[in-house]
């Protein structure tokens, strides 16, 4: 496999071997559907970077050429999907995706359809037609290159989600679950109430972190700042991402022009804490 290959192996065996080690993974969320922007996330020390196609600005229309970038500064993207129907996780894949976060699971036949979706015959439906390995010398990897490096994650953000909760994780196959902290408190009933102001919300996540290490899987957080990503690393995630391109561009902006004026940082963007 040569090195333009290997980028695609090297974001998910990266991961896993921090899971192995007993690791986290710190992990940015990416909504700009801009090169120049797609390059500098993909270059920094951050361990992932996720293209969220499901309420970012980015589309499937954008996702190849942001691929393309992401693995030129050496690092495959995971791609949160739109919805959970196999054709989009195939289309993620195809275009560049080191792996695929599939919104809105709810139940263990959901999480295998995602899982047969991310993998080719015999182990899955995976149609053959890769996008990006074209361009490469020698073509594109083989199917079962490409099943051992693509991650599959699930997010747990429903009522049935949890309910459903030891059938999903036992799911042959699955790599990890990703957990929506605002759909699942709103979802439970919870409303906009948070982890650290509830202690229902935070027994809730617990209880998904805890099932995914029982199983041996990756649990994922998706995290409002890294105070939070650092705090549920300590409560047993291992994939936590803390921070946006969005939020960190406006903040960063934020707090140059506030120092320049010599006045006090300014409030930080984004949504309320999870």
């Amino acid at each position: 496999m040569d090195h333009h290959h290997d980028i695609q192996a090297h974001t998910t065996a990266r991961l896993k071997r921090l899971w192995r080690d007993g690791h986290a993974a710190y992990g940015i969320w990416s909504s700009i559907p801009d090169t120049s922007v797609a390059e500098l996330v993909a270059a920094s020390p951050a361990d992932y970077v996720c293209i969220d196609l499901q309420h970012g600005v980015s589309t499937f229309t954008e996702l190849p050429v942001l691929t393309q970038v992401m693995r030129g500064a050496g690092r495959a993207p995971i791609v949160r999907v739109p919805w959970k129907d196999g054709a989009k996780l195939m289309r993620a894949l195809d275009s560049g995706a080191a792996g695929v976060i599939v919104p809105m699971i709810s139940s263990a036949e959901e999480a295998a359809v995602a899982v047969a979706a991310c993998r080719f015959p015999p182990h899955g439906v995976r149609s053959w037609g890769p996008m990006w390995g074209y361009v490469r010398p020698d073509g594109a990897p083989t199917p079962a290159e490409q099943d051992a490096a693509a991650l599959c994650l699930v997010m747990v953000e429903t009522a049935e989600a949890v309910a459903n909760l030891d059938a999903i994780v036992a799911t042959p196959g699955l790599d990890g679950i990703y957990v929506g902290p605002n759909d699942l408190a709103l979802a439970c009933g919870y409303g906009r109430q948070t982890y650290r102001d509830s202690e229902e919300v935070a027994a809730l996540v617990q209880r998904i972190v805890d099932a995914c290490r029982a199983r041996g899987i990756a649990v994922g957080l998706h995290c409002s700042d890294p105070a939070m990503g650092a705090d549920w690393v300590s409560r047993g995630a291992t994939m936590v991402t803390i921070a946006q391109d969005t939020g960190l561009l406006h903040d960063a902006i934020a707090d140059v022009v506030a120092a320049a004026r010599g006045g006090a940082a300014a409030p930080r963007s984004g949504p309320a804490p999870y």
